[in-house]
């Protein structure tokens, strides 16, 4: 049996064979290919210059003109077309000029620029439709090469889309079939001798056969998938078609691979082998989700093939890993993935009766070492099967059919602009710093440095810079364990809704009369508590325990306080999925929503530590005789009046912040949260802050808030609310009252009426899902929700039509399922505030989405179980109507059309408001010049406008969405404190001590004694 050392030295011998057999291949000089080459060659050099080629072709589709498109490659390449070779540079430099001056040379370049990118795209892409198709696979076949066919297109947003690219592939199904009837056998590609092998391979994305895949869902998702994947699996078999399931982000594959095993052991497909499934070797999970395959198929008593390629998706995984604060999923190394490939190629080989092995490579090294491999394990002639991306390395896929393997290639099909993006994912896969076609092709590296072993080979790792403070990760869903804590943390809150809670004031609990009943909005009979409800006396008595622990707490150590603050989040962080459960049961937040909440309430106690040791930090300037100190007080009691949208995060936020810097805090939270404003207040006891320095207070505002206000003791009120409530407070609080020897602060933020505009290029797919999750991420009861999406005229129908069809499939449910898109509003004031303003909207817009005469919304039988309205779209709508104008706090969003981009920002700004926006473009002119006049306090491009992350996006408006400066930012905590100047003289009968500015000789001066 050949040992590791005889396999690396026939993988060395046989990775010269190939690299001598495809310099055979390359292309003849000036030929098509050879052009094409050169040009990859080109764009390959500059990072820079491809970086943009990439991104003006990711956005050619959106264009629909000639003027479009030129003022478009010239945004995109002026700025980096010096990266091109010298007189290239010029010459193409000038020719982007001249389309500036001249109409026919913007024509002639936009011309040039589409031709050139349908070329680009048909080098990739093997035909726009089936016709095409199916007579570029028979050529396939004719150059003795086997396919498997993808179906590209745009993303899957509704149910409609899914149900067409479940048609799509049906269709695709029948006619190669009908097809492949004609084709002569091919011993090469037909079979390996013993098992035959289905002309016909067709591959397939789970996540197109429904608008939510959902991995915090995966029982509902495998249920949508399945009556989808269910009909084209029975044609396909019936049609002698293979099936192979392709992998997509590492977030899908856990409910990926559970739908393929679910599906496969049905009574109709349980013996079928022509199925197979993608692995990807980036991740570092692939040997545990390859043994547990293994496993299974050998119970399952019927073979699977498994694709095992690299992996197309690594700068996304490592962008949303930086993101969330995650342990990157993939290797973070080009050496350790293609280590990570050998290994699970040493391991398919071996057990290919079970697991027949198909390997996806460009990689020589790679393949020299499969077949080494195959050899060292006897595996007969074709029993292995290669795979490679159609368009790309031809050479090398010749050599392996001049070896007798049988070479498939991945051929995507569908409209040439659309498949853009598949396009550029695949260019820039391939034109990666670490790939393999990179450094052959372009760096010309030595066959010996290609064909080392990465095993050996010296990593590369990405390091992602940490700053001092990093956000609180969210809890990952689509893996089991978050799953099972939060399913865990549900059942056991439900055994402990109905139980009473106290006041504390003072550090002692205090039981009232009155109670406030906290009901859940998803079960408006199911009570989550009951809670003890202030009365004016209580309130006072409340700003008179804080105004008594006022003095030790303002002298505490910074430090002190600081620690006493990380030990909150500690306590947050323990507790985590048990709150996060009392937030979806008290207002109704999703899983994802309520993990975020706790999150933030973290971060905020974190960040606002670091923030008050760094303002208690000393400040001086010196200079000879004169010592000068800025030092910042607290500034008394503050009295923090929060919403119930959400319970934990904003209310923790204010209070931390008030006591990181040295106030002691009044917390009345929302009547309608309550329950999960005591849990805050059981983290600052369990902390160890001092009695009476933190006091929990619910009741209703109109009983406790006057009393609140007007104590003379109350020295800051922070706010979050509605914006007649805020101004309210704001006018009280600088009303004069005896005893009252300050001017009271007011912090406050009021709401939003925010707006996203889509422009006319915009990337429909995205835009269509950002305003959605913008408008009805959490019923639309976010101050910072979208309610107006302003769409230029030239997309506004398509962009309409779509997004209708993506909100139908969203469900309602109640928050503590899973599977919910669509929870319950807050409670049936809130109901019935929406269905009022729906009922007015009619009036002046066409309602769109639900259909007309649906008066409980899309509720159905919901609405007796909770406070349910569906979403509901409104369109025709003028931008001075109260459904542009008016804050209306749920899942309502109101389409604007606008004539052009000045058109847009008019409207835009054209409210009272000035607290969230966002546009979605791919004109880096339109974006610079959003970022400049689109005036609100967070601003997002190409993004959902909600979700801000404290320190990364400070949250905060201006106009009469706010009074103050950002929550989560740099000058939060400035606002809770006094600043004060102390100066000294420290000359002393003309002596000063030597503390002067740096350079001043402070020693005698004068001459000889």
């Amino acid at each position: 049996m050949a040992g590791p050392a005889d396999i690396e030295a026939r993988t060395l011998a046989i990775g010269r064979e190939l690299f001598a057999a495809t310099r055979r291949h390359h292309p003849r000089l000036l030929s098509r290919a050879w052009i094409d080459d050169r040009a990859m060659a080109w764009t390959m050099r500059d990072d820079r210059l491809k970086a943009q080629l990439f991104r003006f072709v990711d956005a050619l589709p959106g264009l629909r003109t000639r003027a479009e498109i030129a003022t478009h490659l010239r945004e995109y390449l002026e700025p980096v077309v010096a990266g091109l070779p010298g007189r290239a540079a010029r010459v193409f430099g000038g020719l982007l000029a001249a389309t500036r001056r001249e109409p026919s040379m913007a024509a002639l370049a936009a011309w040039a620029a589409t031709v050139g990118s349908r070329q680009l795209a048909r080098k990739f892409i093997v035909g726009s439709d089936v016709r095409e198709t199916v007579a570029a696979v028979a050529r396939l076949r004719g150059g003795s090469l086997a396919f498997t066919v993808d179906l590209l297109g745009e993303a899957i947003l509704s149910e409609a889309e899914a149900d067409r690219y479940q048609g799509a592939y049906l269709a695709l199904i029948a006619a190669l079939a009908d097809a492949a009837s004609g084709w002569a056998d091919d011993a090469l590609l037909d079979g390996d001798g013993s098992v035959p092998v289905p002309r016909v391979n067709v591959s397939i994305k789970l996540s197109a056969l429904t608008c939510r895949f959902e991995p915090c869902d995966p029982v509902g998702t495998s249920r949508r998938v399945l009556a989808r994947l269910r009909p084209i699996l029975e044609l396909a078999r019936a049609r002698g078609v293979f099936v192979n399931v392709d992998m997509e982000q590492s977030a899908y594959k856990p409910t990926t691979i559970a739908i393929f095993k679910k599906v496969l052991e049905e009574q109709a497909f349980r013996d079928w082998p022509d199925v197979g499934i993608a692995i990807q070797a980036y991740l570092r999970s692939s040997d545990t989700d390859l043994s547990d395959l293994h496993d299974w198929a050998e119970r399952r008593a019927a073979p699977v093939w498994i694709r095992l390629v690299k992996g197309a998706y690594w700068d996304y995984e490592c962008a949303m890993a930086a993101q969330n604060g995650w342990r990157p999923p993939v290797f973070t190394g080009k050496a350790a993935t293609d280590a990570s490939y050998e290994r699970l190629a040493g391991y398919l080989i071996e057990r290919r009766e079970v697991l027949r092995p198909a390997f996806a490579s460009h990689n020589a090294r790679s393949i020299a070492k499969v077949l080494a491999l195959a050899e060292a394990a006897k595996v007969p002639q074709r029993g292995i099967e290669f795979q490679m991306l159609y368009g790309m390395a031809g050479p090398l896929a010749r050599a392996l059919i001049e070896r007798g393997e049988r070479v498939r290639v991945y051929a995507p099909f569908g409209d040439l602009l659309p498949g853009m993006a598949y396009l550029v994912r695949r260019l820039l896969e391939n034109t990666s710093n670490q790939s393999f076609v990179r450094a052959g092709f372009l760096e010309g590296l030595p066959e010996e440095h290609l064909l080392m072993d990465p095993a050996t080979a010296s990593a590369q790792t990405s390091r992602i810079r940490l700053d001092r403070f990093t956000n609180e990760p969210p809890l990952d869903f689509s893996l089991p364990a978050p799953r099972a804590a939060m399913a865990a943390a549900l059942a056991a809150v439900a055994g402990r809704l109905g139980r009473d809670y106290p006041l504390v004031i003072g550090g002692q609990a205090v039981t009232t009369p009155n109670v406030i009943e906290s009901l859940d909005p998803s079960h408006r009979r199911t009570v989550v508590g009951r809670v003890a409800r202030a009365g004016a006396a209580e309130a006072r008595r409340a700003v008179d325990a804080a105004a008594a622990a006022f003095p030790a707490w303002r002298d505490a150590p910074a430090s002190t306080r600081a620690e006493l603050l990380r030990r909150v989040a500690g306590v947050l962080a323990a507790r985590r999925c048990e709150i996060g459960a009392w937030i979806v049961r008290e207002v109704g937040k999703s899983w994802r929503e309520a993990d975020a909440d706790v999150a933030e309430a973290i971060d905020f106690c974190r960040y606002y530590a670091l923030g008050a040791e760094a303002l208690a930090a000393p400040r001086r300037i010196d200079l000879p005789g004169e010592e000068n100190d800025l030092v910042h007080e607290p500034r008394g009691v503050a009295v923090v009046i929060a919403p119930w949208n959400f319970p934990l995060a904003i209310l923790c936020g204010m209070a931390a912040a008030a006591l990181a810097t040295g106030n002691t805090v009044v917390m009345k939270p929302a009547e309608q949260s309550p329950v999960v404003a005591s849990l805050l207040m059981e983290a600052f006891a369990e902390a160890g802050f001092p009695a009476g320095v933190v006091n929990y207070l619910p009741g209703l505002g109109e009983e406790v808030g006057p009393a609140l206000l007007d104590h003379p003791a109350t020295a800051i009120i922070a706010f979050t609310g509605s914006q007649q409530v805020g101004l309210a407070i704001n006018r009280r609080a600088a009303e004069p009252m005896p005893g009252r020897d300050h001017v009271v602060r007011v912090i406050a933020e009021m709401g939003g009426k925010n707006a996203i505009i889509v422009d006319d290029d915009a990337d429909l797919d995205e835009a269509v899902a950002g305003v959605m999750h913008s408008a009805f991420g959490y019923q639309g009861q976010k101050c910072s929700a979208c309610s107006r999406a302003i769409v230029l005229a030239g997309v506004h129908d398509a962009f309409l039509a779509r997004l209708v069809e993506a909100t139908r499939g969203w469900e309602l449910a109640p928050a503590e399922d899973p599977a919910h898109g669509i929870g319950p509003l807050i409670d049936d004031e809130a109901r019935m505030r929406v269905l009022a303003a729906v009922a007015r909207g009619k009036r002046e817009a066409r309602l769109v989405f639900p259909s007309d005469g649906d008066q409980l919304g899309g509720a159905g039988g919901l609405a007796d179980e909770g406070h349910y309205v569906a979403p509901h779209i409104f369109a025709d709508v003028r931008p001075e109507s109260f459904l542009a104008q008016d804050e209306i706090f749920g899942p309502l969003l109101a389409v604007v059309k606008a004539r052009d981009l000045d058109h847009a920002l008019a409207i835009a700004n054209g409210t009272r408001y000035a607290l969230t926006g966002g546009c979605y473009s791919r004109s880096p002119t339109t974006l610079e010049r959003v970022r400049r006049e689109f005036r609100v306090g967070n601003l997002y491009l190409n993004r959902r406008i909600t979700g801000a992350l404290v320190g990364r996006q400070p949250f905060g408006g201006y106009k009469l969405s706010g009074i103050g400066s950002k929550a989560g930012g740099d000058e939060y905590l400035l606002q809770f404190v006094v600043p004060r100047t102390i100066t000294e003289n420290t000359m002393r009968h003309g002596f000063a001590p030597e503390r002067g500015a740096p350079g001043v000789d402070n020693g005698a001066s004068g001459g000889d004694m």
